[in-house]
């Protein structure tokens, strides 16, 4: 049992007992916690919830474009300021070796075999070379050429030094508020883009998912707030009465 089943079965409990046993102290002490539970948890209903007849109720839906604008507002000025960007940046930056194994791997490095191939034919070798079938007589090396600059690329790229120079050359580009603001505003427009994806529905889910365990305790204090109240009004009940 939950705390708010809990606080809903003390508080029918307590009414239920002053009813039958004739006790106003917990009469009134049951009726005002159930009453001040019930009245939380149906506030809180309506703030997702349309009701008919009362006014106010779905807010989170009807109010749904200032829901999202709120959303970004918070994202933009709590998490995805230029100093969190700049200090994330620096932080991946200093701690972690940058690969550029993928990008060597997808890049087409014919125009580095077409212009060695210039050089070549080009040279006093060229002469001899034509003997031989000249441009076409260095196709067999194409494939190995390619791959043998491939892989030099990719382990001069892992040296330190390399490493070394690649990271100053980031830090000083992060240095420049325009590359720092510019990243701020592509953050900007991909959470604006996501959140043109929601609806009002579902941004009512995410906003209830939130805090639907703090929203609880609305109900649990409800009952016991209200239990005290109902207290404090029957012992005043009675010394009017005296």
């Amino acid at each position: 049992m939950n705390l708010v089943s809990l606080v809903y079965f003390s508080a029918i409990t307590l009414l239920l007992a002053g009813l039958i046993f004739d006790w106003p102290m917990a009469f009134w002490a049951g009726g005002f916690a159930l009453s001040g539970a019930l009245t939380n948890a149906l506030a809180i209903h309506m703030l997702f919830e349309k009701v008919p007849g009362m006014a106010g109720s779905g807010v989170i839906a009807a109010r749904f474009d200032d829901v999202t604008a709120a959303l970004h507002r918070l994202m933009m000025t709590q998490f995805f300021t230029q100093d969190n960007i700049e200090r994330f940046l620096f932080s991946e930056t200093e701690t972690q070796r940058i690969d550029l194994s993928p990008l060597i791997e997808q890049a087409d490095l014919t125009p580095a075999y077409d212009r060695l191939s210039e050089v070549i034919l080009a040279s006093k070798f060229g002469g001899a070379l034509s003997l031989f079938g000249g441009e076409k007589a260095l196709q067999s090396l194409k494939t190995p050429f390619l791959t043998n600059l491939k892989s030099a690329l990719q382990e001069v790229t892992q040296s330190d030094e390399f490493q070394d120079v690649l990271h100053a050359q980031m830090n000083s580009q992060m240095d420049r508020p325009d590359v720092l603001d510019r990243l701020q505003q592509d953050v900007s427009r991909i959470i604006e883009a996501r959140l043109a994806e929601l609806t009002p529905e579902s941004v009512k889910v995410i906003v209830q998912t939130l805090i639907k365990d703090h929203l609880s305790w609305l109900v649990i204090w409800g009952g016991v707030l209200g239990g005290l109240i109902g207290l404090a009004s029957a012992f005043l009940a009675r010394f009017v009465g005296a």
